[in-house]
């Protein structure tokens, strides 16, 4: 499973995997890092993407199933 951090970036939203320096990809908005979190945890077989807020603090997770699974798990948050 891999997991993917969406943290706050000088230009924008920043996707991280967890203990790397650099940012696997910048965007301008919260939500298109979000997604761009969600693609990349579904397209590497499933794992967490956790959100920061703007005050640092962790404001929520989603678990993020693998893109072709034929069976699933139900998120019952979203």
């Amino acid at each position: 499973m891999t997991d993917r951090y969406v943290t706050k970036h000088p230009k924008g939203w920043a996707v991280k995997a967890p203990g790397a320096d650099r940012a696997s990809s910048v965007h301008g908005t919260q939500r298109e890092a979000e997604a761009a979190a969600k693609r990349t945890v579904s397209n590497q077989g499933g794992g967490e993407v956790r959100i920061q807020g703007r005050d640092g603090k962790w404001r929520d997770s989603d678990t993020v199933a693998p893109g072709r699974d034929p069976f699933p798990p139900r998120d019952k948050k979203h």
